[in-house]
């Protein structure tokens, strides 16, 4: 049999120990401001049905979904004349009943209806867990990837928004991220400028084009805007929304000029209004918290999902797209039959996040801290000695090792080095009579007799 040279799915990674660290850093530190909001993990299986998940990401979506064949002789239920056709597509059903999650937002709907009668509402998840979409891989685009969710269902309080705005700057700043700017905006606002248009049909053109202002400027928007149908006097009513100016105030004052006459639009800026008014109180105690919040009329993601406010955040100190979004969606589990419960929720991207600590060296020192002292191993004198030493570090929850066989001095001391484990105890014959253990720092050099008492006293957290 020939050897098979090792290789990865295209669009997948692995992870090395040091990169794990660094990623639970993130997950953890995230995790935790979830909790402190009132938010309960879950887990969902890796797969669901593929009817669970077929038609609620659109015919584009639909593609990107890894199907899993059935077990056994899956092609042995298809029948003669469809596999005649040798049409993988029209046999999908025939030969496959499941699939891999595509994103946690459907699988988390499912959760929510066949669990109605086992959770209280408003239901407060969050959920950390791989998913897998069969997309082309380039660079920052994985087959394989983790989101970090966060939802409430059942509650159509707004001041789940406004903790939402806490819970991303709250989580960033613990990272060590210090500019970076929450953009919101309400899905009302967009469809009232596209009521005063009297185009109110046209509100995902208009959003699209609207969307790019940053990259093609007014003339490109409006270029865009004539190809999509609008004519040069909805651009004029437009100009002054689109190249709102000034404070989140005067931003809402001009909007209220604006939409006047649209009592849905009007209700989109109450609703902004309400969120800023709830972030006012929060704020009382905590103003080291106060966030960099931009009213943007311009965002739009996800506007066919979106029913209420839209959530974005961008860093402002590394070229990367948006680190994290969400927002208010209504009916989310009308999907699987249960009507009228309205959500809330926003994700971090956490693949970028790590992007961004790594490029801005923000990762703690501590974060990379495994083993934090090796005992040497020269003989069986030695190892013998030494077997209670290392145990006793680790009741004192030092992470140690023993060298696992004897050896010489260089290559443990490579070892130490290579794992970049900070201290090394050296138990030689001298050692075995005086009962003091030889401390040496790795960092410094400096080696020092101590007893194991002082050692630990000297090396712990």
């Amino acid at each position: 049999m020939s050897n098979i040279k090792p290789s990865l799915v295209k669009g997948t990674r692995d992870f090395s120990p040091q990169e794990m660290v660094k990623r639970n850093h993130i997950f953890d530190t995230i995790k935790t401001v979830f909790k402190k909001y009132g938010y309960a993990e879950i887990q969902t299986p890796t797969m669901e049905n593929l009817s669970t998940l077929t038609g609620k990401y659109g015919d584009e979506g639909d593609k990107l979904i890894f199907k899993v064949l059935n077990s056994g002789d899956y092609l042995s239920k298809v029948k003669p004349e469809l596999l005649a056709t040798a049409n993988s597509n029209a046999m999908i059903s025939s030969i496959s009943e499941k699939a891999l999650r595509y994103d946690l937002t459907v699988p988390f709907a499912r959760y929510v209806v066949m669990h109605q009668n086992d959770i209280s509402l408003p239901f407060k998840r969050f959920q950390i867990q791989p998913v897998w979409r069969a997309d082309r891989p380039q660079k920052g685009r994985y087959r394989e990837f983790y989101q970090c969710d966060v939802d409430v269902v059942g509650s159509d309080s707004l001041l789940n928004e406004a903790e939402f705005v806490l819970i991303y700057q709250e989580a960033l700043c613990n990272l060590g991220l210090k500019d970076f700017t929450i953009k919101l905006n309400n899905r009302k606002i967009l469809s009232g400028i596209a009521e005063i248009i009297g185009k109110p049909e046209l509100i995902i053109d208009m959003t699209v084009a609207i969307d790019k202002l940053d990259k093609i400027g007014l003339d490109g928007v409006s270029k865009e805007l004539l190809e999509r149908g609008f004519t040069e006097g909805d651009l004029e009513k437009l100009k002054p929304v689109i190249l709102l100016q000034g404070s989140n105030e005067e931003k809402l004052e001009s909007l209220r000029t604006v939409l006047a006459d649209s009592p849905t639009g009007m209700n989109g800026i109450a609703e902004i209004e309400t969120v800023f008014k709830y972030l006012k109180g929060l704020l009382q105690t905590t103003p080291e918290l106060r966030p960099d919040l931009e009213l943007d009329i311009t965002l739009a993601r996800g506007l066919n999902y979106y029913t209420g406010c839209i959530f974005e955040v961008k860093t402002n100190e590394a070229a990367m797209g948006s680190i994290g979004g969400g927002g208010r969606y209504d009916d989310l589990t009308g999907m699987f039959g249960l009507k009228n419960l309205t959500g809330v929720g926003i994700s971090f991207g956490a693949d970028r996040i790590y992007d961004v600590l790594l490029e801005l060296n923000l990762f703690p020192e501590s974060v990379a801290a495994g083993t934090k002292v090796l005992i040497s191993n020269f003989d069986e004198a030695a190892e013998l000695y030494a077997l209670p030493i290392v145990q006793q570090l680790r009741n004192a929850n030092i992470a140690a090792e023993l060298y696992p066989t004897a050896a010489k001095l260089k290559k443990q001391m490579s070892y130490a080095d290579d794992k970049n484990i900070p201290f090394v105890i050296l138990i030689g014959s001298d050692e075995l009579e005086s009962g003091l253990l030889t401390l040496k720092d790795m960092h410094s050099g400096v080696q020092e007799k101590l007893s194991l008492a002082e050692i630990v006293e000297k090396i712990k957290d």
